[in-house]
């Protein structure tokens, strides 16, 4: 510690600390109005000056670093004259409506002036007027209000690395603007908010800005990350959100649709706010028990053979736990599963073989110690935007960057490498890489030999391998897919990220297996800054996996079909169980369609628009004899469904979520449920208790974890009072474990990590004459899965209210095709219509769509073709053609 004196009391500041730091630990008062906790210094406001021995003029407490015997005087004549000539210069032409202002009470600029006793103002008023720039359906940039801090342009570009806004002009012209003065929404801004938070005063504000009389912490419904929030509320309802500082993934971040998209949905008029039961052919609100018996009487009727569930990644582990529960406990089937099956159940499959894990083996804070990434089939900076922030802070420290990816996501612009592969061919691409490392003996001898098995069976897999073939397939340069194995291989450590791109394939265990390969060679496992990380799509996908959610294991992935484990599930639930396993969420649509599966329970899944070949998940679910449907909105699926149950949503209910980095957080209610909804696992228990089966009384989700984790040893020491103090990651077999930040550090959980060869088979549909385009899909920033939450969010929809199709300029320009223009889609399975965006950056005969609106159902055209051993569809590759409309 270092020993300085501050207006005359001897302190005690940390190595690296400003003298702005050390005072307000010590309880010292020293203004400033540019400075942020994690914003670099930057002395712009002048605030914040001081008095230090041996020191010429007034030096900024923020810039100067402290040093042994320092002695620092904060309020001398001098520094008080300073501060109110700053001051003056400020109120000169600062507009003084503070009564009326939307940061009136909350505007630093104003507690600074009342702090330093300003009450006369000597600099004649100047009546400037600067443009505003009113294009944000979220915010506005009213430069009037501007005071020049650079506190937004500095988190545009040190927190986000968007670098949208930027001061502009000189000296007195000096201003907040974008490039070419366009409106901030026609620039690279993706509306996070993070400028908006930091801005003292109410030039960067939201349009709805009300001071709540509550807060809670929870975390966020939307993707893997797991950012924590700070919901705000105001007479039962939010009304504003803010990021929660003490979360240990976000650190208080958040991306639009964390800070803008949840009051929307929440508060929507369209929520259900009771059950609903369909008496003919028109949905009749009922009371709980009429709707609850209901769906119990119908499920009674049919055989176990005849029943499935599929449970939710939106939904708690918790809930997830009792759904999988009732399926085999009471509805006597293992054919239970859910949207991992859309996304990451190559993953689970893959990395268990090769590691004994199925899970992101490092943390998202461990990602900045990583020398290079390798970021294949995944576009972070949109889909997982809390990790983008990280990552692009981490390249511009000096970390090395290779994309691989078909379509030129924003990431690839920053790329040192950017490898734009044929859409499906990401075995070669990733074997190529393999057998350079190999054959330039640039892999980690040690590593291999101390740690894995198979390496030799890898290596002779690959001896007649032909990288010339693999860069044709790829539509790659060879000596860019060298450039990309060398830079990994050299780099150490190395991180590999990866996502649906790599997963959403015919052969997506495959892909899995190959990324394993190549960290396996490189000895970029069980250490921190490297590692396999896969990017969960939705908030509780890993929960999910992780409480059972599947067709072939209990909670813990603990295989059904093994007789010491089944026994263990019957003692503690009080039942047989079956044993064989059930059927996946596509042989469960595939039954339905043969009359085999009569009655399905569905949880806050949407199949009409998850679903590929949507147009054949329709005709199915509308053979069933009895569907019900447990949601927060009447979803397109839940039109056909027989019996819909109210419930809850996130903001309204107790329980906990696993992100993407296996982090068990709790999420906490902020709100009383919508009308009549019910949270989920209220409603899956009483379901239990009235089909008579055992051990269905809870009194609330803590219970329901309790149990869970008595037999599901990776969660034994995780407990509610444990979270309270913040997350733990798993496996934390007791309550005196930290929780595991790394995995297979010392050891794989297999034992031995096991190289695998993988042929390259190419994607079930290939393009032809009458389908010469090939379609990838992917998501929005704006909107997230099928939109079932953020198309009610205003704001959301005012940014990206319809589907685009983006198409190469090459292409577009063939077929006569412009910006703007309506372009039919047409597959084997069907057709849509999108608007077109010309992308120039795209490969010609490739092209781009999402999947989050109704009006225009991606995933009508979309392959059905699926991983032979994890069942997942691949997404990512259809033959279409297209036609001006």
């Amino acid at each position: 510690m270092i020993r300085i004196t501050i207006d005359a009391r001897e302190i005690r500041a940390a190595e690296g600390q400003t003298v702005l730091e050390a005072a307000r630990k010590a309880g010292i008062y020293v203004p400033t109005l540019c400075s942020s906790p994690d914003l670099k210094p930057y002395g712009g406001c002048r605030l914040c000056v001081v008095e230090i021995d041996r020191m010429r003029g007034l030096p900024t407490a923020c810039t100067t670093p402290v040093a042994e015997g320092m002695t620092v005087r904060t309020d001398t004549p001098a520094v008080r004259d300073a501060r109110l000539a700053v001051l003056d210069l400020i109120l000169a032409e600062h507009p003084l409506d503070c009564l009326t202002c939307v940061k009136n009470q909350r505007c630093e600029l104003q507690q600074v002036t009342a702090r330093l006793g300003f009450t006369e103002r000597h600099l004649p008023r100047r009546s400037r007027v600067q443009a505003i720039d009113d294009s944000n359906p979220f915010f506005r940039l009213d430069r009037n209000y501007c005071i020049l801090c650079a506190r937004c342009t500095r988190a545009c570009d040190e927190i986000s690395g968007n670098n949208a806004i930027e001061i502009t002009g000189r000296g007195y012209d000096s201003r907040v603007g974008t490039a070419g003065d366009r409106p901030i929404t026609e620039t690279n801004c993706r509306s996070c908010g993070e400028c908006v938070v930091r801005c003292p005063v109410a030039a960067l504000a939201p349009r709805i800005d009300t001071i709540p009389d509550n807060e809670q912490a929870t975390i966020c419904p939307y993707c893997g990350v797991g950012c924590g929030l700070i919901l705000k509320t105001r007479a039962a309802r939010i009304v504003s959100i803010s990021g929660d500082s003490s979360n240990p993934v976000s650190k208080g971040r958040l991306c639009v649709k964390g800070r803008y998209g949840v009051t929307g949905f929440v508060h929507h008029p369209d929520r259900l706010t009771g059950p609903l039961v369909r008496k003919n052919g028109i949905y009749t609100p009922v009371p709980w028990d009429e709707a609850l018996e209901t769906v119990c009487s119908r499920l009674a009727q049919y055989k176990p053979s005849e029943v499935a569930v599929i449970s939710s990644a939106k939904a708690t582990n918790e809930e997830n736990y009792l759904i999988q529960k009732l399926a085999r406990a009471v509805l006597e089937t293992n054919s239970i599963d859910h949207c991992a099956r859309l996304c990451h159940a190559p993953t689970v499959a893959g990395l268990a073989a090769a590691f004994g894990s199925g899970a992101m083996t490092n943390s998202i804070g461990d990602l900045k110690k990583a020398a290079c990434f390798f970021i294949i089939g995944a576009n972070t900076s949109e889909s997982h935007p809390i990790i983008g922030f990280d990552l692009k802070q981490a390249i511009k420290n000096g970390a090395r960057l290779i994309v691989a990816n078909p379509a030129p996501v924003p990431l690839a612009s920053r790329a040192d490498i950017y490898l734009q592969h044929a859409p499906g061919s990401d075995v070669m691409l990733l074997s190529a890489m393999c057998k350079v490392i190999i054959s330039e003996g640039l892999f980690d001898r040690t590593f291999i030999e101390e740690r894995t098995e198979g390496f030799e069976e890898l290596a002779a897999s690959l001896a007649d391998f032909s990288l010339d073939q693999a860069a044709e397939t790829c539509g790659v340069p060879l000596t860019d897919i060298k450039a990309a194995a060398r830079l990994y291989a050299s780099s150490q450590p190395a991180a590999i990220l990866y996502a649906m791109g790599i997963t959403q394939h015919s052969h997506g265990t495959e892909n899995v297996l190959a990324v394993a390969n190549l960290a396996m060679l490189t000895g970029n496992i069980g250490k921190p800054g490297g590692g396999v990380n896969p990017l969960r799509g939705q908030n509780n996908v890993q929960g999910a996996c992780d409480m059972g959610a599947l067709p072939d294991v209990y909670p813990g992935y603990q295989k059904v079909g093994d007789a010491a484990t089944r026994r263990k599930f019957e003692s503690a639930w009080g039942v047989k169980l079956p044993y064989r396993r059930g059927l996946t969420v596509p042989e469960i649509l595939d039954s339905i369609d043969r009359g085999k599966i009569k009655a399905l329970y569905i949880v806050g899944e949407n199949l009409i628009l998850s679903e590929p070949d949507s147009g054949r998940v329709r005709q199915a679910l509308s053979k069933l004899e009895f569907l019900a449907i447990q949601d927060i909105f009447k979803t397109e699926t839940a039109e056909l469904a027989h019996v819909i149950l109210a419930a809850a949503s996130f903001a309204e209910k107790e329980g906990t979520f696993t992100n993407t980095e296996r982090r068990v957080q709790r999420l906490r209610q902020a709100i009383q449920p919508a009308g009549e909804s019910r949270p989920d696992w209220w409603i899956t228990a009483e379901l239990g208790k009235r089909l008579g089966g055992k051990g269905f009384n809870y009194s609330g989700p803590e219970q329901i974890f309790n149990e869970m984790r008595d037999l599901t040893s990776s969660y034994s020491g995780i407990s509610y009072q444990r979270l309270e103090s913040g997350g733990l990651q798993w496996p934390c077999p007791d309550e005196g474990h930290p929780g595991t930040p790394i995995l297979h550090a010392k050891q794989f959980a297999r034992g031995r990590g096991i190289f695998t060869p993988v042929g390259y088979v190419p994607p079930a549909e290939q393009p032809d004459a009458d389908f010469p385009f090939i379609l990838t899909t992917g998501r929005s920033p704006y909107h997230f899965h099928t939109g079932t939450m953020t198309r009610r969010v205003t704001g959301l929809r005012a940014l990206q209210p319809r589907e685009i199709l983006e198409i190469a300029s090459s292409d577009a320009a063939r077929l006569a095709i412009s910006a703007g223009d309506t372009v039919r889609v047409t597959s084997r399975r069907g057709a849509v219509t999108a608007e077109a965006r010309i992308n120039r950056r795209l490969k010609p005969g490739v092209v781009f769509m999402s999947f989050h609106f109704p009006e225009t159902n991606t995933n009508i055209i979309t392959s059905p073709a699926s991983d032979p051993s994890s069942g997942t569809p691949e997404l990512k590759v259809a033959a279409v053609r297209l036609e001006k409309v």
